[in-house]
């Protein structure tokens, strides 16, 4: 036990910074032909000319190039940093070829949390206009920003904090009252799902009495919100049976990998495979495909239930 505790995980990448030339960088993909005209190239761009950059470029030694670095993520920042005539990239140096945990995954800043970011810039005494142009945002859209979370409750906002909510969920959140709120954030957390259609469902399946602005006119579209509702119960069981899953699925996993690994040795028996195939051979046939499973799937499932 005292070995375990004191076993410590290696790092995936040097813990030290280092400025890299453009020129020995090599990317290890392609990047789509009008990647520069999209809204986030055009804010990473920004954002680099303004206050350089913040995310560091995660490369690895190049395979054949020695002294050269593939880039494991970080394309639009090289390509930003390029485009306006920068000679280095800032870069940690992956120990190994894969680019699963790093910025790619774990640190996309989301809605509520660029929020906060911006408030927290702009009271240290950041202008408007500098905020806007390293973001590659105009200064009506930071002051809107300000105000995204007006009239949004506390408990909603915890709840979506660490979420890819889009900014256009916020208003529709506003016209419920804080109970909805929270009730239509723990069902969008619950389904995964955070698109603005989702919310305006809920708001069409909201009671009168739970809409800041009160009673709303549901005539212009019959049976729209019966409709809904019915969605809602229906997702709810949905969410329901998706639980009961989720709790099965690690031991009924971990049994099938016992199983199996049981079976594999048993058909690597040759006797016992003449056997099987001369008294049994629907058994045989039974195992055979046992054992080539190579994932838990339902109709594994159903297959093992009978």
């Amino acid at each position: 036990m005292e070995r375990l505790r004191a076993k410590v995980v290696d790092s995936g990448f040097n813990h030290e910074w280092f400025d890299v030339p453009l020129a020995v960088l090599h990317p290890s993909k392609t990047l789509p032909p009008k990647v520069k005209e999209s809204a986030k190239y055009v804010q990473i761009r920004s954002s680099v000319n303004v206050v350089g950059l913040v995310e560091p470029v995660i490369v690895v030694p190049h395979s054949s190039i020695p002294g050269h670095f593939s880039i494991l993520d970080g394309h639009l920042r090289v390509e930003a940093l390029m485009e306006l005539g920068r000679g280095h990239a800032r870069c940690l140096i992956a120990k190994d070829d894969e680019g699963l945990t790093y910025n790619k995954r774990i640190s996309r800043v989301t809605a509520i949390q660029e929020h906060n970011m911006i408030l927290k810039v702009y009271e240290s005494g950041v202008p408007i206009e500098r905020l806007a142009a390293a973001l590659g945002l105009t200064a009506a859209t930071i002051r809107a920003r300000f105000r995204m979370l007006d009239g949004i409750c506390d408990e909603a906002i915890k709840l979506l904090a660490d979420k890819r909510v889009p900014c256009r969920v916020f208003p529709i959140l506003r016209q419920m009252k804080p109970f909805r709120q929270i009730d239509v954030a723990l069902a969008m957390n619950n389904l995964d799902n955070y698109s603005g259609k989702f919310v305006l469902a809920m708001l069409e399946t909201t009671p009168d009495d739970q809409l800041v602005d009160g009673p709303r006119d549901h005539a212009t579209k019959p049976g729209t919100f019966e409709a809904v509702r019915r969605l809602e119960r229906e997702l709810a069981v949905l969410q329901a049976d998706t639980k009961v899953i989720e709790e099965n699925y690690g031991p009924d996993s971990l049994k099938l990998v016992v199983i199996k690994t049981y079976i594999t040795s048993l058909l690597d028996n040759a006797r016992v495979v003449r056997w099987l195939a001369q008294f049994r051979p629907d058994y045989l046939k039974q195992l055979q495909a046992i054992g080539e499973v190579k994932a838990l799937t339902p109709a594994n499932a159903e297959g093992k239930a009978a």
